[in-house]
């Protein structure tokens, strides 16, 4: 039974939340043998919009829709429309995605690329991206790269960092003010050999080197199996260096799983050190919460409110942690007290806190189960067959 005082401390902490919720989990997607298609699947840019207002609307706290500029927009759209139609939805565009691994001229690497041509082509891309940011109303650029090497000997590791160090610094020096430029890393995949950023670590070095305004992004499936994430986010958060995260959980690579379906534990402790460093601090860390998942078989809407509802499940568990009793048992290092304070806290039923929190924000009690009785999504999928079949398109339910 949660006290009264642990159910205030499970609502300040969820009003404190807000989850940016990605445009391509929307989409039809697969793996790289083919995709997997669904009628109900957005088609374009409104349609992703559409989408992300119905999870804001039933999950709460997610406000904010990540586009990826090569996916979402072409020559024709303007931005100030982009915006309008996403507070048409009830929802603003949070962070642009560049992409700089799908072009054919991208083959031996972006900003790292031994070509100048390529690397000019590739800012020049970043820098049209952070336009496109400030058009938008977003504060958030990010930045993941494919680049790296295959074989022993192909290039020069530390010319490429160099490369990086210039490309990050030209794009630092367009941000406006408000902006804000997260620098992912990925320890394999593409490249085999040697990733350009492949950690933490490299991604530190190489926003601090870009400038104030850089900051590291931790993707949790980014990690070699078995590495401790929660130290990482530590580290970054005692240096102000921790800028945001994607979200999605894994069982042996980067899978973008739907958080917390294999090790929801890990979130829990994610969460625990950052409201821990709030604790300790008295300040609120700048972070961009953003979902980044993929969801092949599962209806995506649904799939992604169930994600919205788990962070929120585990960001209430980690805000019951009793800070005071833990440090007094960290103090006298009394292993056992403070491992069970953590495993009290997230075995805890938040159920209530939850009810609570809903209720304030007119949310209705079982999200999941109200959009899918709203019809929205057979609707979606009758339109959006139609307009497939108008448009030339493969449709969900066929074997083409």
């Amino acid at each position: 039974m949660m006290k009264d005082a642990d159910i205030e401390n499970a609502v300040n902490a969820l009003d404190s939340l807000e989850i940016e919720i990605p445009s391509w989990g929307f989409s039809d997607t697969g793996t790289r043998f083919g995709k997997y298609l669904q009628d109900a699947a957005a088609i374009d840019l409104n349609d992703k919009l559409s989408d992300a207002g119905q999870v804001n609307r039933y999950a709460g706290n997610c406000p904010l829709v990540a586009v990826h500029v090569l996916w979402d927009f072409d020559a024709a759209t303007r931005p100030d429309e982009v915006a309008r139609k996403a507070m048409e939805n009830g929802v603003r565009i949070g962070s642009i995605n560049p992409n700089l691994f799908q072009d054919q001229c991208y083959k031996y690497g972006s900003f790292g690329n031994p070509d100048p041509e390529v690397r000019q082509h590739a800012l020049n891309h970043v820098l049209d991206s952070i336009e496109l940011g400030k058009g938008v109303g977003s504060r958030v650029v990010t930045l993941w790269f494919a680049d790296g090497t295959n074989y022993p000997g192909q290039d020069s590791i530390r010319e490429r960092k160099h490369r990086f160090e210039e490309g990050l610094k030209a794009a630092h020096e367009k941000l406006a003010p408000d902006q804000i430029l997260l620098v992912e890393y990925k320890p394999f995949e593409p490249a085999f050999y040697q990733t350009d950023i492949a950690d933490w670590g490299m991604s530190y070095v190489l926003s601090r080197k870009a400038g104030p305004q850089a900051r590291v992004l931790v993707d949790t499936g980014h990690h070699y199996l078995s590495q401790n994430i929660e130290q990482i986010v530590a580290f970054l958060l005692d240096e102000g260096m921790l800028g945001g995260f994607h979200f999605n959980d894994r069982r042996y690579a980067d899978d973008d799983l739907t958080l917390g379906s294999i090790d929801p534990y890990q979130t829990f402790r994610i969460f625990s050190e950052i409201l821990g460093y709030q604790y300790d601090t008295g300040t609120t860390p700048d972070i961009a919460y953003m979902i980044d998942q993929s969801h092949n078989l599962k209806p995506k809407v649904q799939a992604m409110i169930q994600t919205v509802l788990t962070a929120q499940e585990l960001f209430a568990k980690a805000a019951l942690v009793d800070r005071d009793a833990l440090k007094k048992a960290q103090k006298q290092t009394n292993e056992i007290d403070a491992e069970e304070i953590l495993r009290r806290a997230f075995f805890t039923d938040v159920t209530p806190a939850l009810r609570v929190w809903r209720d304030k924000r007119k949310l209705p009690g079982d999200p999941l189960q109200a959009y899918r009785e709203s019809g929205y999504e057979a609707e979606a999928a009758r339109e959006r067959s139609q307009r497939r079949k108008e448009l030339g398109l493969t449709s969900g339910g066929s074997y083409a």
